[in-house]
């Protein structure tokens, strides 16, 4: 004797109050099947707990003409038949094979794109089915489950997460280089608020992604980042400060600290880089245009599933007026990203710089002082102090110019000391003094 389903042995116990029933009055079968469809159930594999009249008539009477063997679930008639007409499934085939690491959304796009069905005729499953079929969808990877506690920002522009996704090797101005994608995505819309391709992953990349996101997207009242030494720079934590950008680090070794940045990263491998052909690439700007046209003309507009059936930037749009401007940071945003290194100034009046020596005001010589520094350009700015004063201006060592030039010499001793008095002879202006002393003033007439 074989074992009956639990499905339906559950289905049966829903039943009871009408399987143990072998007569009913007028009405008395639809008022049950309402009261059973008010219950609360837990229902088997499934996180409904509410069933429809429908559905526990619909049982009552496969019992009552089968028994509890006809509550068993039955396998679809259709099992190992696909419903996708034949050109559908060649289309799927031929792009799959042109390209075997092509996601589920990637091939549902293509054949709406190509007028094939119509939009959301298709659906993920029935392409997964039919490539399961023909062997050609890989199992899905094994997942660790941790207990975590899910999160959404309440805002956008209240929670951004930054994190760095390790690219390809391409050929980058006639060179091999590896190139790594620097992203910024609002919590609340997972929207990203700048991203781009960079040729590494140091505080400099993430300060000028950040730097744009600003321009594009506003203020953010939190920043979430990695643990690492690149997000621990002194010169990002300083930019937050002044920005008053509250800057928060992950436990190291911990992605799914930022899941939804996760989860772009695997849609983005899914859809951009299994489409991205090496070959039409010849610098980083034209990665980037790639990059951008497909975040801000795909990504951006395609609905989340955690969105209620919005895209993000639909959902970005709704909390315009709760986005923290700029405001008056915008006049100073790129005095707030020069780098600030002390430096000592030398005897000679200069300071050193990536391999090069600049001139400060003479008046400088010995003290230690802040130069501030355009660190995309390399290029000294300007001297301050510690408090940021500004001290004068920064200018290249020009030693051929120097040797033509006036020096600023200090004062001698006879500049400083006053002049002795002029006289022609010693021994007369002795006797002068004394004459002077021995006569007496005239007395005046009473």
């Amino acid at each position: 004797m074989h074992a009956i389903h639990p499905l339906a042995l559950f289905r049966l116990s829903v039943l009871g109050p009408l399987a143990s029933r072998e007569h009913f009055e007028r009405g008395d079968l639809n008022r049950i099947i309402r009261e059973l469809a008010s219950h609360r159930y837990d229902i088997p594999s499934s996180k409904r707990v509410y069933l429809s009249e429908k559905t526990i008539e619909r049982w009552y009477r496969l019992w009552k003409k089968g028994g509890v063997e006809a509550l068993a679930p039955r396998p679809r008639r259709d099992r190992g038949q696909s419903k996708l007409t034949p050109a559908v499934q060649d289309a799927i085939l031929a792009y799959k094979q042109e390209n075997p690491k092509r996601s589920l959304d990637t091939l549902k796009m293509i054949l709406e794109d190509r007028g094939l069905v119509a939009r959301d005729e298709v659906k993920r499953s029935s392409i997964h089915r039919f490539l399961q079929q023909q062997g050609l969808s890989r199992p899905p990877a094994t997942i660790v489950v941790t207990e975590r506690r899910s999160f959404n920002a309440r805002h956008a522009g209240d929670l951004w997460c930054g994190d760095v996704l390790h690219g390809p090797r391409l050929m980058i101005d006639g060179q091999m280089r590896k190139v790594y994608l620097v992203s910024l995505m609002d919590d609340a819309s997972r929207l990203l608020t700048h991203s781009a391709f960079c040729l590494g992953e140091t505080a400099l990349e993430i300060e000028g992604v950040l730097k744009q996101a600003l321009l594009k997207r506003g203020l953010p009242v939190k920043l979430v980042v990695d643990n690492g030494a690149a997000y621990r720079a002194k010169s990002l934590q300083s930019i937050c400060a002044r920005l008053e950008i509250r800057l928060i680090y992950c436990r190291p070794f911990d992605p799914e600290s930022k899941g939804k940045l996760e989860r772009f990263h695997r849609v983005f491998r899914q859809q951009f880089l299994t489409e991205l052909n090496p070959n039409h690439i010849r610098s980083l700007a034209d990665l980037n245009r790639r990059l951008w046209v497909w975040i801000e003309t795909l990504y951006h507009h395609r609905v989340h599933r955690g969105l209620d059936g919005l895209s993000p930037l639909q959902r970005y749009q709704q909390d315009l007026l709760k986005i923290r401007p700029l405001g008056g940071f915008a006049q100073h945003l790129d005095d707030l990203f020069y780098h600030r290194l002390a430096r000592q100034v030398r005897k000679d009046g200069t300071i050193s710089y990536a391999g090069q020596f600049y001139e400060v005001p003479y008046e400088l010589v010995g003290q230690r002082i802040q130069l501030v520094v355009d660190p995309h350009t390399q290029q000294p700015i300007r001297a301050e102090s510690s408090e940021g004063k500004p001290l004068g201006g920064v200018t290249p060592l020009d030693r051929q110019a120097n040797n033509q030039r006036t020096r600023q010499r200090p004062p001698s001793v006879q500049d400083v000391l006053p002049s002795p008095p002029t006289v022609t002879n010693v021994l007369e202006h002795a006797l002068q003094k004394q004459t002077a002393k021995l006569v007496l003033p005239l007395k005046k007439k009473s």
